[in-house]
């Protein structure tokens, strides 16, 4: 137990001034001995929600923790603030383990981080039954619930492990998404007695969000990266062939990059990730093996080659931009193959082998059900965070202005014939094939496949000659997202009608839908213009919001080059000593004493005493 309360502990190891959002109310709530559930976007700060009590409760708490790189990340992260705290994992070799066991028996860990696997281990039991355990954090809570995104059976053990200690603890949970189903999943299997239940929202505004659907993926990416030079950011593929060619390619353009993916070694996977942990790599290419509990507050980016196969898994991995809280981009570029990769990853699912036949059925209708609100967030014309936070039960005004939807003139346009010939398509060919016969049958397309099918006979060939199919297949998706279609979740993904579509054909009413407003294609130095001037823009604003002069800027790097010192110095992550968001206040405040420096959001008495004069040496030379 540290004595002082939680401010003085807030400032004193953390650096920080006041509390955010819903987190003093969840560290009051555990300090009055109640459970507490706290649902909280990524960024949100909701490792402090269980620290700081950690630090005043008379005994020792527990966080249960699904991955080895958060335990790694957080335990540094502590010491780093003075903070004493172990983890318990496969990492450690077996005298490592019972080392660290010792340690903890003797009380010098406050936290101890450990893995689910472990808790119902001998040794481990040995240890719990003995000490006095004050709380049990459980990071990462959705992974307790089967309709979670990440159900781990690991984490049913849990409650077993708690119902064999001699006191129960209080008990908190965190995640960063779980739907209504979910949340109530979670207070269900970890029996959370009356918990202290707050959302606080998921809403990440300073995320911009865009999905794009470039005929060259890899070219679009590229070009991305060409306009932000010297950014660190991740980019998504959905397999691991695709991030071996997509690593090569960028390579071969000369970008320094690495590569993640479950097909590598322990070795490199653990050195390709300390690599752009450390910052000595910017970018790295992953399948979505890679990030659960990566702490980087710098990554500026998030781009997916590949749509995932569901919004809880895109938002937590595009929730790794920005956690520094300065503007980030997230940005998805999207393919029709897409869906048939994810369809079948669902239909070969390998994690819920253990399960019975009904129920892997239910969790498989589940997850195509899931599939297809993520397809509807490629396709949908209105705003993308208004459609996120829909999905996980939150409602704004459906205009948040930092989203591609909401940055692009749409205009209303009448749909009426063109939907109707394409449901009229779909009834006369009986429902037996896909959606590109269907757009290049009413296109009127001349294909050996066409001929094949005789669909050059159906009655709706060639009635939509005119429209290009670009548009005709966001009339399609269209379609789709009001149940006027369906399209069948297996390999063939087959065209069906609905209840609904006999009613649309035949009756009379008229369908309206936003298309984006044609607009003039610039030409290739115009193009080139306004890439430069975004990534202009996007240096500015990402330095929180303040413009930083040319003197600042030039401060900025110098103090980042003195970090980079001190992380190799201390063999920890540079954004571990200090923030990006750190080091721009130091620019704008420029202070010059120890009372001054501990203004700087970021800055704690631990880590002033440790480096802190090194840094004001630095900025006296300005």
């Amino acid at each position: 137990m540290i004595p002082g309360n939680k401010y003085d502990i807030l400032k004193q190891y953390f650096g920080y001034d006041r509390f955010r959002g819903a987190q003093e109310a969840l560290i009051d709530g555990i300090l009055e001995g109640r459970d507490v559930l706290g649902i909280m976007p990524t960024g949100a700060g909701k490792s402090l929600c269980y620290q700081i009590p950690a630090l005043m409760l008379d005994g020792i708490t527990l966080v249960i923790s699904p991955l080895i790189s958060l335990m790694i990340d957080q335990v540094k992260s502590l010491n780093q603030d003075g903070i004493h705290a172990a983890y318990l994992n496969s990492s450690l070799t077996a005298g490592q383990y019972y080392k660290a066991l010792e340690y903890a028996k003797q009380g010098r860990y406050p936290i101890i981080y450990v893995a689910p696997e472990r808790l119902l281990t001998d040794a481990f039991l040995d240890f719990a039954l003995r000490a006095k355990i004050a709380m049990i954090a459980v990071d990462e809570a959705h992974c307790v619930s089967q309709w979670g995104q990440d159900f781990r059976p690991s984490y049913l053990k849990i409650m077993e492990f708690v119902e064999r200690l001699p006191c129960r603890p209080v008990i908190s949970a965190f995640t960063a998404t779980a739907t209504k189903e979910v949340k109530e999943d979670i207070i269900d299997i970890l029996q959370l007695d009356n918990p202290l239940a707050i959302t606080t929202g998921f809403d990440r505004d300073n995320l911009y969000f865009a999905v794009k659907t470039p005929k060259d993926r890899y070219g679009a990416i590229r070009d991305y990266l060409e306009s932000h030079p010297g950014d660190s950011g991740i980019i998504y593929c959905l397999t691991r062939k695709q991030v071996e060619e997509v690593c090569e390619r960028l390579r071969r353009d000369g970008f320094a990059v690495t590569r993640y993916h479950a097909g590598l070694s322990d070795e490199e996977r653990k050195r390709n990730q300390d690599d752009f942990i450390y910052d000595r790599i910017p970018i790295v290419v992953a399948t979505n093996a890679f990030g659960l509990g990566i702490n980087k507050s710098n990554v500026r980016f998030v781009l997916h080659c590949g749509m995932p196969k569901n919004l809880e898994s895109y938002y937590q991995e595009a929730g790794r931009a920005g956690r520094d809280g300065e503007p980030a981009e997230c940005i998805l570029y999207y393919s029709g193959q897409d869906v048939i990769t994810n369809q079948f990853f669902i239909e070969h699912n390998q994690d819920n082998e253990e399960l019975d036949a009904m129920t892997l059925a239910l969790i498989q209708e589940r997850d195509r059900e899931r599939l297809k609100k993520m397809t509807f967030y490629c396709f949908t014309n209105e705003c993308l965070r208004d459609y996120i936070l829909k999905y996980f039960g939150e409602y704004g005004s459906n205009y948040c202005g930092n989203c591609s939807n909401c940055q692009t003139q749409f205009e209303t346009v009448d749909v009426t014939e063109p939907a109707r010939s394409l449901i009229g398509c779909v009834e006369s060919c009986g429902q037996r094939y896909g959606t590109t016969v269907i757009l290049d049958t009413v296109h009127g397309a001349n294909t050996a496949k066409i001929r094949n099918y005789r669909m050059n006979e159906n009655p709706y060939y060639g009635t939509l000659a005119k429209v290009p199919v670009y548009r005709l297949r966001q009339v399609m998706n269209e379609l789709q997202m009001r149940g006027l279609l369906a399209v069948t979740g297996d390999e063939y993904a087959l065209v069906k009608l609905t209840k609904e579509s006999g009613r649309f054909l035949r009756g009379g009413e008229t369908m309206l839908m936003k298309m984006a407003r044609e607009q003039e294609r610039p030409d290739g130095k115009e193009r080139a213009s306004a890439a430069g001037t975004s990534a202009r823009k996007l240096k500015k604003d990402r330095k929180g919001g303040v413009y930083l002069s040319d003197d600042e800027s030039m401060l900025f790097e110098k103090l980042r080059a003195l970090r980079s010192e001190i992380a190799k110095e201390e063999h920890v992550p540079p954004y571990i000593v200090f923030s990006d968001k750190t080091l721009v206040l130091m620019c704008r405040i420029r202070p010059k004493t120890k009372r001054e420096m501990l203004t700087v959001s970021g800055v704690g008495e631990f880590k002033y005493e440790k480096y802190g004069e090194r840094f004001l040496e630095c900025l006296k030379k300005e």
